[in-house]
Parts: structure tokens; sequence; C-alpha cells
């Protein structure tokens, strides 16, 4: 099952408020905390430092303050106020202009007029000052009112907005196909949540075959689709097909998280592929970083030697 094992394990893991308050104490202790492979730093300077090193390797970024599941308006607006302040400390470092979001972060659990609001003023003067913000895909509870407040926007003209898609729930093909129809970008991701077979696929094949068909679509009909994997087999054939049917690098994009497969990173810049990290950074690190040691098990092992002292 796609969800057995230690998959299942850090995934129960990163609900732990006793393990949260103990990581938080020495996970990114300076300067050789555990998760700093992973995680740029708690604070926006740290994460520019992190971003700037990531330009001078050819590589494109996106920047995430991270943080999920706010349950009351106060704490919504002050993470409203910190991308407002991002931005404008992303404007003055000058580094790339592109943002990540999550509606939970923002208010959507509090009641869908108070994300839009929120959206709406991190969008204004991100779009005055070129930034392109993209909105994440969290568990399955939250697609559609997701998709409903990016539908809601893009009405309204907002058109520096894309959205993450997840190859691994049943309805994601539809979601495709709409998206490609109106012209919006597309992040496509395998899917880091537990979901239930009725809503998802449960075998590691079919989820993966899942991606190979929606990778497809996006290349063939999407508009600068991001193809977001650490999986070398499928990141070949991404490039095997875009080849085959004469799609220009400039028309796509890789994705990769901040810390994982920096091998395959830098070897895709030297072929001349488009790679974007995703760069992850905030004090609400610990469901992000369990999640990421769930997906692969070669993490736990950076982490484990990084604990040891072995650099």
């Amino acid at each position: 099952m796609l969800y057995s094992g230690p998959k299942a394990i850090f995934y129960a893991l990163s609900k732990s408020s006793g393990l949260k308050r103990l990581a938080s104490r020495y996970g990114l202790a300076a300067p050789h905390g555990f998760a700093r492979r992973f995680i740029a730093g708690e604070t926006i300077d740290e994460a520019v430092g992190v971003a700037r090193e990531l330009q001078r390797k050819r590589l494109l970024l996106t920047l995430d303050y991270l943080g999920e599941s706010v349950r009351t308006r106060e704490a919504a607006t002050a993470a409203t106020a910190e991308y407002l302040r991002l931005i404008d400390v992303i404007v003055g470092a000058g580094i790339e202009r592109n943002l990540s979001l999550k509606l939970t972060q923002l208010g959507v659990d509090v009641d869908r007029a108070t994300c839009v609001d929120n959206l709406r003023r991190i969008l204004e003067p991100a779009e005055r000052q070129g930034f392109f913000v993209r909105f994440d895909m969290e568990n399955s509870r939250y697609t559609d009112v997701t998709l409903d407040v990016f539908y809601t926007l893009w009405q309204q003209q907002h058109r520096n907005i894309g959205v993450a898609l997840q190859a691994y729930l049943l309805r994601t093909e539809g979601d495709v196909r709409r998206m490609n129809d109106l012209g919006a970008r597309v992040r496509l991701v395998k899917g880091a949540y537990k979901e239930p077979g009725t809503v998802a696929f449960q075998q590691k094949n079919e989820v993966d075959d899942s991606f190979r068909r929606l990778m497809r679509m996006l290349l063939d009909d999407g508009s600068y689709p991001a193809i977001a994997t650490h999986e070398e087999q499928l990141l070949e054939e991404t490039c095997a097909y875009a080849a085959t049917r004469s799609i220009s690098t400039e028309r796509f994009e890789f994705q990769m998280l901040y810390g994982i497969r920096r091998d395959l990173q830098a070897s895709l810049v030297e072929r001349g592929y488009r790679v974007r990290v995703y760069v992850p950074f905030g004090r609400e690190w610990f469901p992000y970083f369990m999640r990421r040691l769930g997906e692969r098990p070669a993490n736990v092992g950076f982490v484990l030697r990084g604990i040891l002292g072995e650099r």
C-alpha cells in the first residue's frame, strides 16, 4: 500500500506535538542542525541566503513560508503579513520572484472569504512586482476548495498564479484537462498525504502510471508545466517524451525539493533543462520535514549522518 511501512510511520509522527517541540529545539540549531539539509532556516534572511546559493548554481527557485492548518483569523492575518514582508525582502534582495503557499495557512479553515481576502492582499503587490505565486495542494479534503478559490481569482484576471495537482488522486486527470483549457500553469506532483482508496491510487505502480499520463497531457497541451519528481526513471521518461514531441526545454521545467537529489538537480541543469528548487523555511517546519523523511528512505540516512556528525 502507498502508505504502509515507513511512510505511514513518519506521517503519524508528523502529528506528534511532543516530538515537534523536541525537534524544534535541535533541528535547525546552527550550523549543523539535523533538518538543515531540507529546511532553509527559520527566518526570511536565512532563506534568501540559500536562494542566492541556488541561483549561483543556475537553479531556479520558489520560496515557501511554511505553515498549515491555521484555525484563527488572527493567525491567518499574521501569515499574510509575513508573505507581504517576504515580497519586500525578495525585491530588495534581487532574487527570483516566485512564491508557493498553502490555503490552510491563509485561513481557508476559518472561512473561504477570509482566505480569498488574504490571497488578494498577497497577489496584488506580488503582481505589481512581477511575482509568480503557486497554490500548493494539501490533502484531498482541500482539493475542491483550493481549485474553487483558484478559479475565482483566475476569473478576476489574476494571471500570476498556478496550482499543484497530485497524480495519486483519481480525479486529477479531469483537473489537468480543465487547467490546460484555462491556460493555467500546473505543478505535477505525486502527492504526500495519506489518502483512502476511494479517492487515491494505493499502489506505487498505479501512481507512477498516473504521473506518466498526466505528464504527457501537460507537455502536449499545458502552459509551461512543472514536472515535480525526484525519481530518475520518471525524469528520463519526461525528457524522452519531450524530445520525441519536439518540445523545447523552454516550454517546461522540472521541480525538486531543497536538499533532495542534488546530484540530479545539477545533472539536469548541465544538460540544459530548467530546474526549480522548492525552498521551505519558517518556524513551522516539522510536519513538512517528517513528510520528506517518509517519502524516501535515503532521506533518513542523510539525517542520521548529520546527527552523528558525518559531513
